[in-house]
């Protein structure tokens, strides 16, 4: 099949926590197999902070190193209580989880990520990235979906993963914005909006019944809640893609630990279906049957 070199086309990646790091492996394979670059990226939570990440100019490949070399995401936690291991540890955690949430606006300020996003990016602002981007949150003032576009990218990506309760708002002016998949966990409107037509989404969830028993304490409650909602969202039109790539399994939001597992999933994933993904960059007849065809590739666990 012809690929079409000059195709101007947005890639849209998914919220999911943890589960996001599976992107990784879809870039670091669409790079591999020499498709052209997006021209635009959207993404929200932790689409928004892999994919602002790679629109300010790290490469898949340095972004796949850094992430099995370097990160480990307690690390970028400033709240100590994370740290702690053993029973008694746990009791503490949730001792002081609880007096946090008395106090403050989330249990973590996030300001550890914060620096690290700065970092990443290379304090760079919307206006100077490599591939143009976008990323959704939410502003508990005004209960709208914002969409950021100017500005910090990372204090964007900083908002667009602030999970309620967990990390602090970003403030920003009069808003108070927080985890843009509250609003749209596949945000296929921004790239239509931006006037695209060939749109690849990725999308790291699932949502499968889970024993009532996991459901133990306060943080268990609100991750799923946060998963409940992001699979109510995905339910409406975020797969109005051209074509949607499943890169899900059985992990959780918090599933950091299968860091390497999960992307690899990704890496997977865009191997196994290479023909769907070179009839979205192709060109012709065929190309455009394939893809009226396929909307929708890839695996879904759970």
């Amino acid at each position: 099949m012809k690929i079409n070199r000059n195709l101007k086309w947005a890639l849209v990646l998914s919220g999911g926590g943890a589960k996001g790091l599976a992107h990784i492996g879809v870039l670091k394979t669409l790079e591999e197999m020499r498709f052209p670059r997006p021209s635009l990226i959207a993404g929200t939570s932790m689409g928004a902070i892999i994919g602002g990440i790679y629109a300010c100019g790290m490469s898949a490949a340095d972004i796949y190193k850094f992430a099995l070399e370097e990160f480990n995401i307690v690390h970028y936690l400033d709240s100590f209580v994370f740290k702690l291991n053993g029973p008694f540890g746990r009791i503490f955690q949730i001792g002081q989880i609880l007096s946090s949430l008395a106090s403050r606006q989330g249990i973590d300020s996030g300001q550890r990520l914060l620096a690290l996003f700065e970092r990443l990016t290379e304090g760079k602002s919307f206006d100077e990235t490599q591939i143009p981007f976008r990323c959704n949150a939410v502003d508990l003032i005004s209960g709208d979906e914002v969409i950021l576009n100017s500005g910090s990218v990372a204090r964007a990506m900083r908002a667009s993963m602030a999970i309620p309760g967990f990390f602090d708002p970003l403030v920003e002016g009069p808003r108070l914005l927080i985890d843009g998949g509250l609003a749209d966990n596949m945000p296929v409107a921004i790239a239509r909006k931006e006037g695209f037509k060939r749109i690849l989404a990725v999308n790291v969830n699932s949502y499968t019944p889970i024993p009532r028993d996991s459901l133990k304490n306060g943080p268990a409650v609100v991750f799923r809640a946060m998963e409940t909602v992001m699979n109510i969202l995905d339910k409406k039109d975020g797969y109005n893609a051209s074509l949607t790539i499943n890169a899900t399994d059985d992990s959780s939001i918090i599933s950091f630990f299968r860091l390497r597992e999960l992307i690899e999933l990704g890496e997977r994933v865009v191997g196994e279906n290479r023909k769907a993904v070179e009839a979205f960059f192709g060109k012709g007849a065929a190309a455009y049957f394939a893809r009226k065809k396929n909307r929708k590739c890839g695996v879904s666990g759970g």
